[in-house]
């Protein structure tokens, strides 16, 4: 039998512990009172913002507030790169360059959460349809934290040196505001990024706890229309016609074997066809009928595959029917690519952030088929990492935990509602404490 040595039996037990807690982050207790500092009017902020969406391409009020926060503290701003787009400058001394990038549109939703800043906004979209506005996607709460970010990393200037640039970004829910902002220079006329960073409300987690991904974490997005020709005529004499209709129908049930028979088990795909208009009046079959497809694929093979066996099998359909070829466009205006944070940057942050919130509180996620143009901040090489923010109420995320329990409403949602001070405060604390890590004066 083995036995310690007698010198070891005579040291402290405390010795053989557990490892010690994970001390703090340096400079916390300055960042925990430049948010308490700011609480209030952050919220003031935020609700203001929430109560005023603008929808992509859109964002002329929201882009205006974000310059003139920065301006007050001290930014070199920079309106209107790629549209609506704001990005801030700051240097100070030597030392790296963060990006910290946020998006300010919302979305064609009607607003049902009941609060009492609901969004009562009503405007046209892109296409003439009257709709109403919200930020069903918690673009608001990140406004709200950028300001607060700002305003804290200035306030703390001492602690840090290098170039901080702050990028208010227009147009990520049509995947086109990241494109824009590169084609109008971004990364030409700017200090280009050492690590770049962002963050995203979450609405399945309560607040205190985050999301994170190492690698691969969001989908490649595809927006395609497609046309069915038919024969129009009278719907009382069908088979004078051919009927674009039934036609699409065929096509739309056909659609969904591509990602069970034509996609390999287990590569992650998604075809949704999510709009299908035709029409005027109940006894006229129409001459055309159209579809509005997201398409999502995490492999330049798989995306190329799926959206080729989209044309392919409504071509089919269409010579079957003896109708004219449809019409496939694919807006690659509006492509999204894949989403993949940098792992080394990633352990960084999120150890880190465990210090802070508790490593328990720090949740790993598999990649999901959501889209964000925050990939695009990563193609000048320099690392990128955005991590997902709890903002659920933690009681109604218990709630809906329990059996029975009603299900949390996902972002897009005409029902999605954070619970803005606690959310603001936790996004403010470890986006700062990321910057100041990752800009720490040696």
């Amino acid at each position: 039998m083995n036995r310690l040595p007698f010198a070891l039996l005579l040291l402290p037990s405390a010795l053989f512990a557990a490892d010690p807690k994970p001390a703090p982050p340096p400079h916390l207790a300055d960042v925990d009172q430049q948010i308490d500092t700011h609480a209030d009017d952050l919220l003031k902020l935020y609700k203001h913002l929430h109560s005023h969406p603008e929808l992509s391409l859109q964002e002329k009020e929201s882009a205006a507030r974000m310059a003139a926060e920065l301006e007050k503290l001290g930014f070199a701003v920079t309106t209107k790169v790629g549209g609506h787009g704001v990005v801030g400058v700051l240097k100070n001394g030597d030392g790296p360059t963060v990006w910290y990038r946020a998006d300010m549109d919302a979305l064609p939703v009607t607003e049902q959460t009941g609060l009492d800043y609901a969004s009562k906004v009503r405007t046209k979209d892109r296409s003439g349809n009257d709709v109403g506005v919200m930020h069903a996607c918690g673009h608001d709460v990140h406004m709200t934290c950028f300001v607060g970010v700002a305003r804290t990393l200035v306030a703390l200037k001492k602690h840090w040196s290098g170039t901080l640039v702050l990028v208010a970004q227009p147009a990520e829910e049509i995947g086109a505001g990241a494109r824009m902002m590169i084609e109008d220079g971004l990364f030409k006329r700017f200090p280009k990024p050492d690590f770049a960073v962002a963050l995203h409300a979450d609405a399945q987690l309560p607040v205190g706890q985050i999301h994170y991904s190492e690698g691969l974490a969001m989908a490649n997005v595809d927006t395609v229309d497609l046309t069915i020709k038919g024969k129009g005529g009278h719907g009382a004499a069908p088979h004078t016609t051919v009927d674009p209709v039934v036609l699409a129908a065929q096509v739309i049930v056909d659609l969904q074997t591509i990602v069970s028979r034509e996609v390999e088990p287990g590569e992650p795909a998604v075809v949704t066809v999510g709009s299908i208009h035709a029409g005027t009046k109940h006894n006229i079959i129409p001459n055309e009928c159209k579809l509005q497809l997201t398409v999502r694929s995490t492999t330049d093979k798989t995306r190329d595959a799926v959206l080729k066996a989209i044309e392919r099998k409504a071509k089919a359909h269409a010579e079957a029917a003896r109708a004219p070829a449809p019409e496939m466009k694919v807006h690659l205006d509006e492509f999204c690519p894949l989403l993949s944070n940098d792992p080394k940057l990633t352990k960084r942050l999120v150890t880190l952030f465990g210090t802070v919130l508790g490593p328990e509180n720090l949740i790993p996620r598999k990649p999901i088929m959501g889209g964000e143009d925050f990939s695009r901040f990563g193609s000048t090489g320099a690392p990128i990492c955005m991590y997902f923010l709890g903002t659920i109420d933690p009681e109604k995320y218990a709630a809906s935990k329990k059996d029975g329990g009603k299900p949390l409403p996902s972002t897009h949602n005409d029902g999605y509602a954070p619970l803005p001070g606690p959310s603001i405060k936790v996004g403010v604390r470890t986006m700062s404490l990321a910057v100041l890590d990752l800009m720490a004066k040696k």
